[in-house]
């Protein structure tokens, strides 16, 4: 049922059709006429009306009520099936990163040993070496959905078994909203246009895509940024530690794995500082 993006009332429907107001049907959208919420007096959904390009930008800018919008009224199959668009971005997505990851890796220092593995994919016919890393993002990529699918759609999740999480049994709604909050990395087609760092750009790229992915899980899932938080940092760690071990196996292990990397080791440090406060805090206990 699709629900009002300003309050998440659910609602009958969107919009009222009429058939002699604006010509053929669906011309234009002159002939529907938006429908008003009873709860809040707002129109139920002002992105009817809206084109891609305006909420490419709200995306941008991570207003709420674009993901509901997307997320619930528009994106949303029977028996949770992904939307034919939504399997065009994420191929689209793919081929960013491997681009990305490929142009980040040749731009960077490596240590000699990683230089050498990479001096030996370099020789390789181009064909090769993009399969490389294609399989090297097509797999961080995997792990990053699956990690945070199992945590949100599992009887066996730690966050349900727990209580701080409620079974969402849709993954693939999920793996939606993921793929969603992602469409910042189309950003690097500007480099057609502009030169500029691409390791400045992929760490920018990557907290960017991390604020829009905390964003949208809180709004898909109805959590708190707490959780939406943990469960996309599960994510950046489990993409890392993938891409991490495809480089190690192929003789690149100074490489760094993946554009999230600075999530994940921000994550892994504040860990590890609160790891330390801990211990000693329970030591100043005992001592005292």
């Amino acid at each position: 049922m699709p629900i009002c993006i300003e309050c998440r009332h659910p609602v009958k429907t969107l919009w009222t059709e009429y058939s002699g107001a604006g010509g053929a049907k669906g011309g234009g959208g002159h002939n529907i006429r938006l429908t008003v919420c009873r709860n809040c007096g707002n129109f139920c959904d002002k992105y009817v009306e809206h084109d891609f390009v305006v909420m490419f930008i709200d995306l941008v800018l991570i207003k709420p009520q674009v993901y509901r919008h997307l997320l619930h009224n528009t994106l949303m199959r029977e028996n949770d099936q992904f939307d034919p668009s939504i399997v065009r971005l994420g191929v689209l997505l793919l081929l960013f990163d491997v681009y990305l990851t490929w142009a980040r890796i040749e731009k960077n220092a490596l240590p000699p040993s990683s230089s050498r593995a990479l001096g030996r994919l370099a020789e390789q016919p181009i064909i090769l070496q993009y399969m490389f890393f294609l399989i090297h993002c097509t797999l961080s990529t995997l792990a990053f959905h699956l990690s945070i699918r199992t945590l949100t759609s599992s009887r066996f999740s730690p966050l349900t078994l727990l209580g701080l999480l409620p079974r969402y049994p849709r993954p693939n709604s999920v793996s939606t909203a993921l793929l969603v909050s992602s469409s910042t990395k189309l950003f690097p087609i500007l480099m057609v246009i502009w030169e500029y760092d691409v390791p400045a750009a992929a760490r920018s790229l990557g907290w960017a895509v991390v604020a829009n992915n905390v964003e949208a899980l809180k709004i898909l899932l109805d959590c708190g940024y707490g959780v939406a938080g943990f469960l996309t940092l599960v994510g950046a760690l489990s993409r890392w530690a993938v891409g991490k071990g495809v480089f190690w196996l192929a003789g690149m292990e100074g490489v760094d794995a993946v554009g999230e990397l600075h999530f994940a080791s921000a994550g892994a440090k504040a860990a590890e500082v609160l790891g330390t406060f801990l211990r000693d805090w329970t030591g100043w206990l005992g001592a005292g």
